[in-house]
């Protein structure tokens, strides 16, 4: 038998607007070789249950990746849930202009996307890959649909119909959506000189159930003089993608880059609170539209804590913290990791005075609508135990992560919820924002 060559096949294709992306045997070659690659490899043994399960089932088949059958690649396919982990750590990927140009995530995106089109697009994933329709529908009447989520009656036919975990914790609906604030109290109105121009993508989740990072951003914003902008969006499109609906996700991309260009053009940044936001506008929108705009908007985005810290480079961050939260556990996103922009957000905290942070490198393995669904539940709460534990052992008075699906598994898994890093800035600006005042400098103590 001949040997798999690790050169990419003429089946490579990481964009779902080319032909072959969606032709079934491009696409097993594909496969076929980037297993092959991965199990002679094994860099990313313990970085997913993707990888034990593909190692595990090629060892069995005598080591040949085309002995497996469909059902083994199947669960391998499945149990990826896109913490991009394995691409930060792979040597061989277009990012670092390795001839093998591997992406396993993307890859195991595009096979979703292939069954997704040749099956229909499932009933589950139709529904957890429209967050605003689930968001509208929710904020309607907030508390009776907090109280269906809670109810135990109510999970279990959620489970038996749809296949959400009766055990998972989910998001509460807030009592005010953050549009809804923002309409109440309108924005700070700029300063003539602004150090910075800035557009919220405030995203779907901030938005319907915890508009909290979402305020504090518009008020540590303002604090450092930004002139800010509130554009109509709609859901960045990731949950479809994730559940292989690429026409859908499509639309939806479509939508925020005709709404934000024109306020990029006029100089504004994009600042998506969710790390997973800003991953997929940077990272998928210039593949999954392929056009011109969305390249001109992907350079355009970036994380709050980023463009924060630029204007701390600056010399134009404002550094008169009133109270200090001590010491805080932070938690490491992976779709911030794989965006390598470094650890912003927590060099912020470490600038308050008081502050000591300690970093928690792990994955908690929400990712997305992964860890809702049934038969991946446990499995998450499994791999994410690492991150729990850190957390936890840190002895924090503080929590914080940038991820709020990563702070609902954590606080499933141990009791209390992370805030996002910029509701800690927010609140060490104010006098009664933590219990301790900021240490004087040290000049002042002498």
């Amino acid at each position: 038998m001949n040997r798999i060559q690790s050169r990419p096949t003429a089946g490579l294709s990481y964009n779902p607007n080319e032909p072959k992306y969606w032709e079934r045997d491009a696409l097993d070659k594909e496969v076929e070789r980037v297993f092959d690659i991965c199990h002679g490899c094994r860099l990313c043994f313990n970085q997913c249950p993707s990888f034990p399960e593909l190692f595990g089932a090629v060892d069995s088949g005598g080591g040949d990746v085309r002995n497996l059958s469909a059902a083994r690649k199947k669960r391998v396919i499945d149990l990826c849930y896109g913490c991009k982990l394995c691409e930060v750590r792979c040597p061989y990927t277009p990012r670092d202009g390795h001839e093998f140009q591997l992406d396993f995530p993307r890859l195991m995106l595009r096979a979703r996307a292939v069954e997704s089109r040749a099956h229909g697009v499932a009933m589950r994933e139709k529904m957890l890959g429209n967050p605003d329709r689930l968001g509208k529908l929710g904020s309607v009447v907030p508390k009776l649909a907090n109280w269906a989520c809670r109810s135990p009656f109510q999970r279990a036919m959620m489970e038996k119909m749809l296949g959400i975990s009766r055990a998972k914790k989910l998001p509460e609906f807030a009592a005010e959506t953050f549009e809804a604030w923002l309409k109440r109290s309108g924005l700070p109105p700029a300063p003539a000189a602004p150090a910075a121009r800035v557009a919220i993508f405030h995203t779907c989740f901030v938005n319907y159930y915890n508009p909290a990072p979402g305020r504090a951003l518009v008020s540590v914003l303002a604090r450092n003089r930004c002139a800010i902008a509130a554009p109509a969006q709609n859901c960045c499109g990731m949950p479809a993608l994730d559940g292989g609906d690429i026409a859908f996700a499509q639309k939806l991309a479509r939508a925020n880059v005709a709404s934000m260009l024109p306020l990029v053009r006029r100089g504004y940044r994009v600042a998506a609170i969710n790390p997973t936001c800003s991953l997929m506008m940077r990272k998928e929108y210039p593949d999954l539209l392929d056009n011109a705009e969305a390249r001109e908007l992907a350079a355009a985005v970036a994380d709050p804590h980023e463009l924060l810290y630029a204007l701390r480079r600056e010399g134009k961050f404002d550094r008169e913290f009133r109270t200090t939260p001590g010491k805080v556990a932070y938690h490491v996103p992976c779709h911030l990791k794989a965006q390598s922009i470094g650890l912003r957000s927590r060099d912020l905290i470490r600038s308050i005075p008081g502050a000591e942070v300690v970093t928690v490198d792990a994955c908690t393995a929400h990712d997305g609508t992964w860890a809702m669904k049934r038969e991946f539940f446990e499995l998450s709460m499994k791999w994410g135990e690492k991150a729990f534990a850190g957390m936890k052992d840190a002895e924090a008075q503080v929590m914080a992560t940038d991820c709020p699906l990563a702070a609902i598994q954590i606080e499933q898994a141990i009791g209390v919820r992370p805030l996002n890093p910029v509701e800690i800035l927010a609140r060490a600006y104010e006098a009664d924002g933590f219990a301790q005042p900021v240490p004087p400098p040290p000049s002042a103590q002498e």
